[in-house]
């Protein structure tokens, strides 16, 4: 599956997220990306899903007519050692990520 970490996310989360092609907004040079044009842009370059920490995105977006998967990681921080205790269900979510939905990891 092809993902893309949202500029929110440590980078450090794409080493953890084995038989998963990852790539950071910051390495296409989309950080700063307003969240809908984020998901276009990740749409038109043929992501599979978007991960976040953005909880804005949940409201700013329309979750049915979604351009590609979101999933949203409900963390303390950004840190890693706050995200780190939720990968097995963020790799379990990615396991089972239906097109374009919308998936929230608490």
């Amino acid at each position: 599956m092809k993902l893309l970490l949202d500029e929110n996310l440590p980078h450090k989360l794409r080493t953890c997220l084995p038989g998963h092609e990852v790539f950071t907004a910051a390495h296409k040079g989309w950080a700063g990306l307003r969240n809908g044009d984020l998901l276009a842009r990740a749409a038109a370059e043929d992501f599979d899903g978007v991960l976040t920490l953005d909880t804005g995105i949940e409201y700013e977006q329309n979750l049915s007519q979604l351009p590609c998967s979101v999933v949203l990681i409900g963390a303390r921080s950004n840190a890693f050692e706050h995200i780190q205790p939720k990968l097995a269900r963020i790799l379990d979510a990615l396991a089972s990520l239906q097109p374009r939905s919308f998936v929230r990891i608490d």
